[in-house]
């Protein structure tokens, strides 16, 4: 039987429409915007002025702080401005413009396509190096991987676990990564694994990519304590403490984190880039993309420089279909509408949904009956319909001892009620409310 976590989780259709097509190296754009703040935690430091020159791979704002990440150019050419620029979530953020001239990397990288097994580095080394790199999580969450690596004193880490779910629909970027980068894959899990002190490693994929599973499967046999497990196909698998519960069984408690329980999770993107990082000398200026939909003339995956407009990618893919109603920064169930296509790829970004009309517009709300299917679908057993009537009635202080802090928006509640309501919505809204007034009550 199919090993999955125990509470919730809902079945949206897959829609994985680009998951046979291989990964393309997208053209270089004519100029990208590379925002100082792709990650949780304090902006970066913008270290280069308007008219320097810059090459691929080069520092250009360096991390203000332990929670922090360094930015580093994915392009060569001249820095045009340093001025607040729109992102993905609707807000004008700092970013540095630069106009490309030519491909000139910096010469430390080391370019070939040779795979480098063999590690050197220590534990110590290998951790500066992802920081050094500007390493965050690529699976959305953005949290800088030097900080996980970090074990807090009096906590041991016993197992890494490695997230190929990939459960979102539509999104492909990382099963194509599995498939076609898996003995790099391997060796950056390899590496994570000595930086953790760790000699056990579970890769977990769910049981739609069985050519991932079997791929990766074959080729663990060469590395040493990594192991490859096929999961049930229920969403959100991918959350950290579902992932968690599905492979080893064990429960992180309520506002505490997966070191409390001795696990590290890092995703299958995330282990790529400290290959490359470690290995490779080579900073994370560059990721996959997967840029797909249902009227899309041509779903795709992408390897894309990071400050690249969106609107270079749909181009590639195609361009916009005539009905396009929205284009999504992420999974349809966790991503956010964009609101201008011009908006650069960070980091952060897995994936590009453009959606026709017909599935853009929110059903019309009725009442609330409680039928308690917002509840049967939270992964976190919580109570959506009731924390919707606190945000609405601004009860925040008692959505607060209802554990609204371990939502992880994940978005089943909204998708599986039957009345439409925006749960997800005012479910937000009081997390931030509730953080307000926990960070108030410290001051």
């Amino acid at each position: 039987m199919l090993k999955t976590f125990a509470k919730g989780g809902v079945h949206p259709p897959e829609n994985k429409f680009s998951a046979n097509k291989p990964i393309e190296v997208l053209p270089l754009p004519a100029k990208v915007s590379i925002p100082v703040s792709q990650h949780i935690g304090a902006p970066a430091t913008i270290l280069v002025a308007k008219g320097d020159k810059v090459k691929v791979g080069q520092l250009i704002a360096q991390s203000a702080g332990f929670v922090s990440a360094n930015i580093h150019s994915s392009v060569s050419g001249t820095v045009e401005s340093i001025d607040p620029v729109l992102d993905s979530s609707g807000y004008k953020r700092p970013a540095i413009t630069i106009v490309v001239e030519g491909d000139e990397w910096e010469p430390t990288i080391d370019r070939s396509p040779e795979l480098k097994r063999n590690i050197d580095a220590d534990a110590q080394t290998i951790i500066k190096k992802i920081a050094e790199a500007g390493i965050v999580g690529l699976g959305g969450a953005t949290f800088p991987s030097h900080v996980k690596l970090s074990v807090p004193a009096g906590k041991k880490a016993d197992v890494l676990i490695i997230n190929g779910v990939e459960c979102e629909p539509y999104l492909t970027s990382d099963h194509r990564l599995m498939l076609e980068k898996g003995h790099e894959l391997m060796v950056g899990i390899q590496l994570l694994m000595r930086a953790l002190g760790v000699d056990k490693a579970m890769i977990g994929i769910e049981n739609n990519k069985p050519d991932a599973i079997k791929y990766l499967t074959e080729i663990a046999k060469e590395y040493s304590g990594i192991t490859v497990h096929a999961l049930k196909v229920k969403y959100p698998q991918g959350g950290e403490k579902q992932l968690i519960k599905a492979l080893i069984n064990r429960e992180v408690p309520s506002g505490g984190l997966p070191i409390d329980i001795g696990a590290v999770v890092h995703n299958v993107g995330t282990a790529y880039a400290v290959y490359e990082a470690v290995q490779k000398n080579k900073p994370l200026f560059e990721r996959v993309v997967t840029v797909t939909g249902k009227n899309l003339p041509k779903p795709s995956n992408f390897l894309v420089r990071i400050g690249t407009p969106v609107s270079d990618l749909i181009a590639a893919a195609g361009g916009l279909p005539d009905d396009t109603a929205k284009v999504v920064n992420g999974g349809p169930m966790m991503g956010k509408a964009v609101t201008d296509i011009t908006v650069p790829v960070t980091k952060g970004t897995s994936g590009i949904i453009v959606f026709p009309a017909a599935e853009s517009k929110r059903k019309a709300e009725s009442v609330c009956i409680r039928c308690a299917k917002c509840v049967s679908a939270c992964p976190m057993g919580l109570e959506p319909y009731l924390l919707i009537r606190m945000s609405q009635r601004m009860m925040f202080e008692k959505m607060e001892h209802e554990r609204v802090l371990d939502c992880m928006e994940c978005g089943s509640c909204s998708f599986e009620c039957p009345a439409n309501l925006p749960l997800l919505d005012y479910i937000r809204l009081g997390k931030t409310e509730v953080n307000k007034i926990i960070r108030a009550r410290k001051n």
